[in-house]
């Protein structure tokens, strides 16, 4: 089957994760993906270490950081600070559809790769930029990494136990949402941009920016405050609107009990032996549950207590409300239903042999994401894209690898 963007070549001059996580979307989508790396170093992930993938040859080795956001891609090494670099990539991006970058704002004017530059000479073109606050805007020369826009963005203030409480105080979430986040609204948008330059023939220019995605997607506690004018806090795993929706202790560990409704409120006390306690007006209605959430949480914590995880999980299976285990990794990949929609996938490395990875997450039934290759090693498609897409001959090559304008193939 054809793939959706099968045709489609995105000019990748990101580093790091926002960008490579939206490009590596749209080449599990179909598109060709042309990573502009720096001779010699690469993405900044490539050096984020440990952990490391190795392969059997234990010398060959990657970091993993770098393997989760740069699969399906063509790693060609350009030095970027030099004036030919600067042509060859201009040349590259004339042959592009979109370009994505995440350099500061306005930091590749002065190599001529900015989106009024390149677009003079291709009208088509989209430019994708990313960056931490926007190309607008008081903030907008200031850098911008995840932990900062957590920070910045509220979602520090609403993470983490309740203030008043042991180890009290402002906590990140555990991986770099904020960058994955952006990543999907730039993909998203960039595939708009795509469908209205089908439709017009116009391109466009994109500005997305971490701090104005995270905001958004603070959802129900942005458009709270903004219905209140009260900031919301910190209440731990507890969720403000709904009871109980938490993290609750069992004899041997831990269960989240995720109660959407009333209906499955009264289930789960059935289920669990507290049958009464839906007629009780002050837990009959998750209104009312949540003016009483102490009460009702130090009920349930006492029934839960008394038996293992394992023993509610098995009297909860198949009933209504939402109950589930607190999983680490190995729990996760080791699940039957994880494995059973084949979420962990191997990929062909040049240097590693197979490495595993982690499954596009929407199934399409009529263009599906195809996986062609795990992340490149530096600078593995230099000379085969220069060749195919700008018709380079071996002379100009070694010229350019002479001149140190291109790495050399690696070894």
């Amino acid at each position: 089957m054809t793939q959706a963007l099968a045709g489609i070549r995105i000019l990748d001059l990101s580093r790091v994760l926002a960008g490579p996580w939206a490009t590596q979307l749209l080449g599990d989508l179909g598109a060709e993906v042309i990573k502009i790396e720096k001779p010699g170093s690469g993405d900044d992930t490539r050096s984020w270490v440990p952990p490391f993938q190795y392969g059997t040859d234990p010398e060959n080795r990657e970091a993993s950081y770098f393997l989760s956001a740069n699969r399906n891609k063509k790693s060609v090494c350009i030095d970027m600070a030099s004036s030919r670099g600067q042509e060859i990539i201009r040349e590259l991006a004339r042959t592009s559809d979109v370009v994505v970058e995440n350099f500061k704002t306005g930091g590749l004017a002065k190599y001529g790769l900015d989106a009024d530059s390149l677009r003079r000479s291709h009208p088509g073109l989209i430019y994708c930029s990313i960056t931490g606050f926007g190309q607008t805007g008081p903030y907008a020369a200031l850098p911008g990494y995840d932990l900062l826009i957590q920070a910045m963005g509220g979602l520090m203030s609403v993470t983490g136990v309740p203030d008043g409480q042991a180890g009290a105080g402002p906590m990140k979430v555990g991986v770099a949402l904020v960058d994955i986040l952006t990543g999907l609204y730039a993909a998203n948008a960039i595939q708009a941009a795509l469908l209205h330059r089908t439709r017009t023939g116009e391109g466009q220019v994109i500005d997305v920016a971490l701090l104005d995605t995270l905001v958004a997607a603070m959802a129900n506690q942005s458009q709270g405050f903004l219905a209140t004018g009260e900031s919301p806090g910190r209440m731990g795993n507890a969720h403000p609107s709904i009871v109980p929706y938490d993290v609750f202790p069992t004899a041997d560990g831990h269960i989240v009990l995720a109660v959407g409704n009333d209906l499955q409120f009264a289930d789960l006390c059935e289920r669990i032996g507290l049958v009464r306690l839906p007629e009780d007006t002050r837990y009959a209605t998750n209104a009312a549950r949540v003016t009483n959430r102490a009460e009702l949480t130090h009920i349930l914590s006492e029934r839960l207590t008394s038996a293992s995880t394992a023993h509610w999980l098995d009297l909860l299976k198949g009933g209504k409300a939402p109950a589930g285990p607190v999983n680490r990794m190995e729990d996760v990949f080791a699940d039957p239903h994880i494995r059973a929609r084949n979420t962990q996938i191997a990929l062909p490395h040049s240097k590693l042999g197979s490495v595993p990875g982690v499954a596009f997450p929407a199934r399409l039934s009529h263009t599906p994401a195809r996986y062609q290759a795990a992340a490149p090693v530096l600078g593995e498609h230099t000379r085969q894209t220069l060749q195919s897409v700008l018709g380079y001959s071996d002379d100009d090559l070694r010229q350019l690898e002479a001149e140190r304008i291109i790495a050399p193939p690696p070894s």
